[in-house]
């Protein structure tokens, strides 16, 4: 008997909201992937959702923040972008990071995206934005 996606645990993730002096949102792509996403990823044995937040800056962007300065927004669940049928729980942090981004690691592309909806489906077309993104992140920053 093999295990169907509803049988499979959660993707528990941290993401990391980055934002520019014009308040656009900074946003990846993995390689070998199609849609947007908040920078961040899976925790490492032990660490605590900031934890992987900063680590998770510095590997995929070259970006250095204190994980005790990063400001939590919320918890949220949703489809996983790039497992389709998978359930993705992640803890959604604010960060002011030092350094400039850099794509580095598994990144292939790095895009500074407007959180205003006409200004954003000027940008991009939705069906590039993770779901996380598009139907809880962005949302949240607009109130």
């Amino acid at each position: 008997m093999t295990a169907t996606s509803a049988d499979q645990p959660p993707i528990v993730v941290t993401g990391v909201v980055v934002r520019d002096g014009a308040g656009r949102v900074l946003t990846v792509r993995k390689r070998g992937t199609e849609r947007f996403m908040l920078p961040g990823g899976k925790p490492e044995a032990g660490e605590s959702p900031a934890q992987t937040g900063a680590r998770e800056l510095g590997e995929e962007l070259g970006l250095r923040v204190d994980p005790a300065s990063m400001q939590l927004l919320g918890a949220f669940s949703g489809p996983a972008a790039n497992e389709p049928g998978r359930l993705l729980k992640s803890t959604v942090f604010h960060a002011r990071p030092e350094g400039e981004p850099r794509a580095a690691a598994e990144i292939d592309e790095l895009r500074w995206l407007p959180v205003d909806a006409g200004a954003l489906e000027a940008e991009i077309a939705p069906e590039l934005l993770a779901p996380l993104l598009a139907d809880h992140v962005l949302p949240l920053l607009r109130d």
